[in-house]
């Protein structure tokens, strides 16, 4: 009974049928992906219906989300398991191996978009001219950023995400005495002056004493961001040393002192900080004569890598990214009347598989037509002769 259930699945998963099904999934989705971006911006669309297993609803009479939709990932693994299916079927001889081919970049193609929606972290770096920056930073993901100052000549940068931060549990803080606790996180938030007669602020320290914080909506949109905040004791060694307003929509610096060192506290960006440096020499924004289009944008930046004892000069402009130590860096954008660049890192470790997959591809389809051209000769010299 279990090995013809089993057959009559492994059957069902290598129908040309549950292509064409999978195939209007697939086109659906690209659809809603792009209605979505308008509310959710273009990550979190990507995120919700083409990176995921079910697209997730939220209904208000429901206290958890209802899958109402298959997702994209899971799409393309009933496609991908539909298509081994139907190159196991292939019989192996010379004849076909220009399908084979082509099933199997198609296969890695696959296996690639697989492999970045698991594995692609995107990040970006902003650096101005003369400047040089060792971090590249997230675009929505925030973090609570614990510096230790004391050294002029040297940081040393501890930090703890948001989503340890949204748990509301206490945090020890590896490589110091301090524990941070939080009082009250907000993932989004409006900061005002306190009126008098106002409720009391939370911080009992630092610049939040006199601001009002108020929860809001979270954003999604590209061009929005959220202004994570967080009312946080920090304590060491027995001692509180007040509560603190960390948040985004803060510039003021802030800064307590436990035995001898200084710590410096703010909200920011998450940073990944890098082995080596970028420094900005020059930056370029070409236009066309008498237009305001671009024609070109170009970063002249000078690669530092003390442990490969590496200085050279390396110029990343449209469509001419860097590819240095597992990272891609493009140039995406500009700011500060030209003396701002802005570029976008991406880190995935399948970057090349698409690649081998058009290859193989195009050698299948060569191959193939090749085969095919090669018997039509055949047929007709055999007519002709006969």
């Amino acid at each position: 009974m279990i090995k013809p259930l089993a057959l009559r699945t492994w059957s069902f998963l290598k129908s040309f049928q549950l292509t064409i099904v999978l195939l209007a999934l697939l086109m659906a989705l690209v659809v809603l992906c792009t209605l979505a971006q308008v509310e959710m911006g273009t990550q979190g669309a990507v995120n919700a219906y083409m990176r995921s297993f079910l697209v997730w609803k939220h209904f208000a009479s429901v206290p958890f989300g209802v899958p109402v939709f298959p997702g994209g990932a899971l799409v393309g693994l009933l496609l991908t398991i539909n298509l081994i299916g139907k190159t196991l079927d292939i019989k192996l001889s010379w004849g076909r191996s220009g399908m084979w081919l082509v099933h199997a970049g198609l296969v890695i193609l696959f296996a690639g978009e697989f492999v970045a929606g698991m594995m692609q972290v995107d990040t970006q770096m902003s650096i101005e001219v003369g400047q040089t920056v060792n971090y590249v930073q997230a675009y929505k993901n925030m973090e609570l950023a614990v510096i230790d100052v004391t050294d002029p000549k040297w940081d040393e940068v501890y930090s703890v995400p948001d989503t340890l931060l949204a748990k509301g549990d206490p945090i020890a803080i590896p490589g110091t005495p301090i524990t941070v606790k939080v009082k009250k996180y907000f993932p989004n938030a409006e900061l005002t002056t306190l009126v008098p007669g106002a409720e009391p602020s939370l911080a009992t320290a630092g610049v939040g004493t006199g601001v009002s914080v108020v929860g809001i909506p979270v954003v999604s949109a590209d061009n929005e961001m959220n202004q994570t905040s967080a009312f946080v004791e920090f304590t060491a060694g027995g001692r509180s040393y007040g509560t603190w307003l960390a948040s985004v929509a803060l510039g003021a610096p802030q800064s307590f002192t436990h035995e001898g060192r200084t710590y410096a506290i703010s909200m920011r960006l998450r940073r990944q900080y890098l082995p080596y440096a970028f420094t900005l020499k020059q930056f370029r924004h070409d236009v066309y004569p008498g237009t305001q289009i671009a024609k070109n944008f170009s970063s002249l930046v000078q690669v530092v890598n003390p442990s490969r004892q590496e200085s050279r000069e390396v110029l990343i402009y449209m469509n001419q990214p860097l590819r240095y130590e597992g990272k891609t860096f493009y140039q995406a954008s500009f700011g500060k009347n030209d003396t701002l660049s802005i570029l976008s890192v991406v880190e995935n470790p399948g970057w090349l598989l698409p690649y081998v997959s058009c290859v193989l591809v195009s050698i299948g389809l060569l191959v193939h037509f090749a085969i095919v051209l090669r018997r039509s000769l055949k047929r007709r010299q055999d007519q002709k002769e006969g």
